[in-house]
């Protein structure tokens, strides 16, 4: 007998809600994101790590609804812009979160420089947070470097902008097979599954 586990996501990016479905799912999860629960509550992300936001988000929602909670804080990180965006990554260009300000913003402080000297990478820390249990966190990240200008339209945030090391292609260019094998979040989610699994 299959048993159906259930995990809620503690975000309200539908973007990343599909990722971790598509993650997931085939392992045997109902994935609910906070807006599918009805939570509402604004947690504040005081941490100064991705893995600090991540403990963060993912303690207060599952000590309010009292369930498996998973977590991720992750962002951007430019070697040349001594790691920005970083932990500000969703709202680097100002308070409202805004995919193409950010880009922008990161594109005009990278204006003239080199393509050696654009490497980036995408980070990601996930946090599962279970009632009675010790909150436990893994990290995933993939290596890369800044495009000139967006290209493709398959993805969120700084998607359009990071071309993936040994792809030749942005994230936003990949199909969603070929990202949720290689990306930041995946990688982290396989540590994830392995930790759940364990």
């Amino acid at each position: 007998m299959i048993t159906v586990k259930e995990a809620i996501i503690a975000t309200h990016n539908q973007g990343k809600v599909k990722e971790f479905k598509e993650i997931l799912e085939p392992k045997g999860y109902s994935v609910s994101s906070l807006a599918e629960i009805g939570f509402t509550e604004e947690i504040e992300e005081t941490g100064h790590t991705f893995e600090e936001n991540a403990i963060l988000k993912a303690e207060a929602v599952a000590k309010a609804v009292n369930k498996m909670v998973i977590a991720d804080d992750s962002g951007l990180s430019v070697d040349n812009l001594g790691g920005r965006p970083g932990v500000y990554s969703a709202r680097y260009a100002g308070e409202a979160k805004d995919d193409k300000a950010n880009m922008d913003k990161v594109l005009s402080e990278l204006k003239g420089i080199e393509k050696e000297q654009r490497t980036a990478r995408f980070r990601c820390a996930l946090a599962v947070s279970m009632p009675g249990q010790e909150t436990k966190t893994v990290e995933g990240h993939v290596e890369g470097y800044i495009a000139e200008g967006p290209e493709g339209d398959n993805g969120f945030g700084y998607d359009p902008i990071f071309i993936v090391k040994d792809k030749d292609k942005t994230m936003a260019q990949l199909t969603s097979a070929e990202k949720n094998k290689i990306s930041h979040r995946a990688e982290a989610l396989k540590k994830l599954s392995k930790l759940l699994d364990s």
